[in-house]
């Protein structure tokens, strides 16, 4: 079984017994996006608290499946399950950066970086960079996802358009080594 698919299943044991087995379905056929949806509003719709690092684990499958979009507004609406984590999702559309510098200036030079998730503790933030579209928006997907210092001017670990996985993995590893 994939580190996903464990995730997966994690996730969507939070639900009751009949709803879980659902999402655990989906994910069985290959519908990902569906098992989403069916996890995202079974949470809400059970008033189910989840931590912070759970809303941020749900953000990047969705992102992996090309549902984070649709489904970031209800993410943000879970209910906390206590005190704050030291993960945690961000609304990136109320605090675009407008552009990118530092080390990796070259393969970031002229793309958004989007603030996506961030460590309470040590203070990085995962961002997704974006192209700006000739009509003025964002790609609908990431060229890259930045692991950048505090003050979102530096980037430090660079992670190719496909592996959202991958940089929160890191991102994860590095808050959880923090004091």
């Amino acid at each position: 079984m994939t580190d996903d698919a464990i995730i997966w299943n994690r996730l969507a044991a939070l639900l009751p017994e009949a709803e879980a087995q659902e999402v655990k379905d989906c994910w069985d056929i290959g519908e990902q996006e569906a098992g989403l949806g069916l996890l995202v509003s079974g949470i809400l719709g059970h008033q189910v608290p989840i931590s912070e690092t759970a809303k941020a684990q749900i953000s990047v499958l969705a992102e992996t499946w090309g549902e984070r979009e649709s489904l970031t507004p209800q993410i943000l609406q879970c209910r906390d399950d206590g005190p704050p984590g030291h993960l945690k999702l961000l609304d990136g559309d109320a605090c675009t950066v407008p552009e990118a510098t530092g080390v990796a200036e070259q393969d970031l030079a002229g793309l958004v970086l989007v603030p996506w998730i961030t460590c309470t503790r040590c203070g990085q933030v995962l961002m997704r960079a974006h192209a700006r579209e000739s009509w003025g928006d964002l790609s609908y997907l990431a060229r890259y996802y930045v692991i950048t210092t505090s003050n979102r001017a530096t980037p430090l670990r660079l992670f190719p358009t496909d592996s959202a996985t991958a940089a929160f993995a890191v991102l994860q590893r590095s808050c959880s080594d923090a004091p």
